[in-house]
């Protein structure tokens, strides 16, 4: 080995150690301890030593090109890929489709950094915003079922606006059940719990927002509803017949769980049907996960 040794702090720290080893004044388990290395890297180290000395200690592939490094033309050819068909993907997302449908290997973190250096995607910093107090999730599944709906602009133009009703189970998070339909109303609230019971079973309760179909919500009644004489609802007073309790949040803050994924599925589930070119709520809904 000739020219200049580059080492670390570290590395150089290690010379006295070594030469300690070499005059047999310290066992190779004891160096191993001081180093914080194993006693396999240590006999490694010892023998590149007593060849090259201190020029030894760096490894021996510092400065050279890995041979698991990806080509600069897969990398670019992905870049390629994601500007003409996911240019508003993020990262993860991206990943996702580059792998299954264009044959893309690297890692995620390998195509955030080429996305990066392309400006493709921009280094989002953590904010601090104000924390809540969390309520606990419930111990069981199917104990507490997350009901909410989602206006949005689902189809980018290519239908009407229209609603996304969201089931999320409280103790696993999971996405237990979803449907489009025209409004938040309740035939179409209806309809959607019956097929999350059939598929799913009766929860012990539901958690809901403050919405007319749940609950009165005026001094008069006449909401969206329906209001009975006992002060209840259509949808509560059939709830109320199946023993289901409804549980309302005082905040919205304090849904937050069903909001996170409705906020997920309104960026992922927008671009999925992009892709599959559906432009239909009897689409959407054929191509839904139930």
């Amino acid at each position: 080995m000739k020219g200049t040794v580059s080492m670390s702090i570290k590395e150089t720290e290690r010379i006295p150690v070594l030469d300690k080893l070499m005059k047999k004044e310290l066992k190779q388990k004891h160096a191993a301890t001081m180093l914080n290395l194993s006693v396999r890297q240590i006999q490694r180290l010892v023998k590149r030593y007593k060849k090259y000395g201190s020029a030894g200690i760096p490894h021996q592939l510092r400065g050279t090109l890995s041979n698991h490094r990806i080509s600069d033309i897969k990398i670019n050819e992905a870049l390629e890929m994601l500007r003409a068909r996911y240019a508003d993907f993020g990262v993860t997302l991206a990943h996702e489709k580059l792998t299954a449908y264009h044959g893309v290997t690297f890692s995620r973190e390998t195509l955030r950094q080429a996305m990066i250096l392309a400006q493709l995607w921009k280094v989002h910093h953590k904010k601090y915003i104000a924390v809540h107090q969390m309520r606990d999730r419930r111990s069981c599944e199917g104990e507490l079922v997350q009901l909410d709906g989602s206006p949005h602009n689902w189809f980018e133009g290519r239908a009407p606006v229209c609603t996304l009703l969201v089931f999320i189970d409280d103790a696993t998070g999971k996405l237990k059940h979803v449907k489009f339909v025209v409004s938040e109303s309740t035939a179409a609230y209806f309809i959607a719990t019956k097929e999350y019971l059939l598929l799913h079973g009766k929860p012990l309760a539901f958690y809901l927002d403050k919405h007319g179909v749940f609950r009165v919500n005026t001094a008069k009644g006449g909401t969206a509803g329906v209001e009975d004489s006992n002060g209840l609802t259509q949808f509560g007073r059939s709830m109320k017949e199946l023993t289901i309790e409804l549980i309302f949040a005082d905040t919205p803050q304090a849904k937050g769980r069903v909001e996170r994924v409705n906020q997920t599925l309104q960026d992922r589930l927008v671009k999925e049907m992009r892709l599959e070119g559906i432009a239909t709520m009897d689409e959407a809904n054929a191509y839904l996960p139930q």
